[in-house]
């Protein structure tokens, strides 16, 4: 909007800065309508240790960028209350299928959803305390209120920003997101976190789908 005669162009991907910083592999995905822009990005920050691939799909990368971190805070939650893995491995997969739902009706491609912007960056914090998304919810999984969580931290959990967004997305679309919805109560203080699990594990039983 500021300058619209920029050509757009999105980095996101599964990576933590610092281990980035450090040498550590990984990938990611420079995503840009505008293929020679994505080359030339690919070109100028592309190592062997820090691999970017090109795509066309700017809203599937940004997409799966902002739903990420709101699907780690449900996942931090189920740590802090032990839930277990089994209930982490439901949470990273049925959030996955809300990300590809939202995405898909917001005109996204399927495989930039299911690629490293997608799915890739869904995985890295939901299974791991490093993700501040994470870590935000396992301590409110442990009973500590959002508000003495964020007054101790220096470094933003974007899902608590994003959960509100991406609700009123769901929204607009008409796409079903529950596992979002959860958390967005759960940031508000609309319902205890005892309340939005038995919510969510009361649901109908269905069939598996996207």
């Amino acid at each position: 909007e500021e300058i619209p005669e920029a050509a757009p162009a999105v980095l996101s991907g599964p990576g933590f800065a610092k281990d980035v910083a450090r040498g550590l592999p990984t990938a990611t995905t420079v995503a840009s309508p505008d293929g020679d822009l994505a080359q030339r990005i690919v070109a100028t920050v592309g190592l062997p240790t820090f691999r970017p691939y090109v795509a066309d799909d700017l809203v599937g990368a940004e997409i799966g960028g902002a739903v990420k971190n709101v699907i780690a805070v449900a996942c931090g939650v189920a740590e802090g209350r032990k839930l277990g893995d089994g209930a982490r491995a439901a949470l990273i997969t049925r959030g996955f299928a809300e990300l590809t739902r939202l995405g898909l009706a917001m005109g996204a491609k399927a495989e930039t959803l299911s690629g490293l912007c997608g799915l890739g960056d869904l995985v890295l914090p939901c299974c791991s305390m490093t993700s501040r998304n994470t870590s935000l919810g396992a301590a409110l999984g442990e009973g500590r209120t959002l508000k003495e969580v964020l007054a101790e931290r220096r470094s933003v959990a974007e899902g608590a920003e994003s959960a509100p967004a991406v609700v009123a997305l769901a929204n607009k679309f008409g796409v079903e997101m529950p596992i979002c919805s959860a958390v967005d109560d759960i940031i508000a203080e609309r319902t205890s976190i005892d309340e939005a699990i038995f919510a969510l594990l009361a649901r109908p039983f269905r069939a598996e789908k996207a």
